[in-house]
């Protein structure tokens, strides 16, 4: 008997259902243990190679995009993909769920089907690498857009009770994402939410970060609103494909390709974001999943075991 149930939400992502049936291939093909509730067309899914007798089908064939409006969406088209994948997370005994569909529409969702007793405002964090070889929390990635200083309070706990349990870290330090170190600098938000966390009982707070700090190590928990925070993601994945193509343009143009590959391979193990596989929502009461809608079958598979450590509480990228 399968020791781990985890829900996959087929659509919505860039790449289409079919490489995220390739991710769940991958997932059941790497964990023997492992059986899945697939929510997706169903034809699609049977005509797939996978193992039937471990992998449990809900038919649905229409999805919310990026365009859609996400609590629209969650009254007028309760039939999609995201909506029917989070109650049967809620109402089975499935570990967890992945999807690479729209975020809103998520946060909507779980809202509605796994907020805890608290009602805490769930919000979406990444578990990115830091020049130290450690890792910082970001926390929100996109989620939250709109937040008032009692949410980023709320979100620095999350973030750190997070990081104690899956990365044993005693008192993470926790900062705040601003235009500038001082206390003064920042808008309204950060300048309200930095007075509310510099005197927030069980947060170890350090002060802000500036955008060029996020991932120099200073913090373990980075705290901010869901926009800021999407675009610190998503500059830092740029910026490291950025770098990682010109030093292989460099090497084919000066002939040393053999020299620099050495140095690429090394970039790509750091910081492949792809590999450490999604965004987790924090807060509610079963971990949920977001990769990325540009996610590949890999991505899918690592998000499969994080989410299996997740249930374990071992590292996130503990090897099994």
């Amino acid at each position: 008997m399968a020791k781990y149930k985890i829900v996959i939400d087929l659509l919505g992502s860039d790449k289409g259902p079919e490489e995220i049936l390739k991710g769940a291939a991958l997932s059941l093909e790497a964990f023997p243990e492992l059986s899945l509730i697939l929510v997706g067309p169903e034809d699609l899914i049977k005509a797939s190679n996978l193992p039937l007798d471990r992998v449990e089908i809900i038919n649905c064939d229409k999805t919310v995009t990026n365009y859609d409006n996400s609590v629209d969406a969650f009254y007028k088209a309760t039939d999609v993909s995201i909506f029917k994948a989070l109650e049967a997370t809620a109402k089975s005994d499935a570990i967890g769920m992945i999807n690479a569909g729209n975020t809103g529409a998520m946060l909507v969702g779980c809202i509605k089907y796994l907020l805890t007793e608290k009602r805490t405002r769930p919000c979406l964090c990444a578990v990115m690498p830091t020049v130290t070889k450690s890792f910082t929390c970001l926390v929100d990635t996109g989620a939250s857009i709109d937040c008032g200083p009692h949410q980023l309070v709320e979100f620095a706990h999350l973030g750190s009770e997070f990081m104690k349990k899956l990365l044993g870290i005693e008192s993470p330090r926790v900062g705040l994402l601003s235009n500038g170190s001082e206390p003064t600098k920042g808008n309204k938000l950060v300048k309200e939410a930095h007075h509310l966390l510099a005197e927030e009982e069980g947060i170890n707070f350090v002060g802000n970060i500036e955008g060029n700090n996020a991932l120099s190590g200073q913090c373990e928990v980075l705290v901010a609103e869901g926009f800021a925070g999407n675009q610190v993601l998503k500059n830092s994945e740029g910026m490291a494909m950025n770098l990682i193509t010109e030093i292989v343009k460099y090497g084919k143009k000066t002939g040393k390709e053999a020299e620099v590959m050495e140095i690429v391979g090394y970039l790509m193990q750091r910081f492949d974001f792809e590999s450490l596989g999604a965004g987790i929502v924090l807060g509610i009461r079963k971990p949920v999943m977001k990769c990325r809608g540009s996610s590949g079958a890999k991505a899918i598979k690592n998000a499969v075991k994080m989410m299996i450590n997740l249930s374990e509480e071992k590292s996130l990228y503990e090897d099994r």
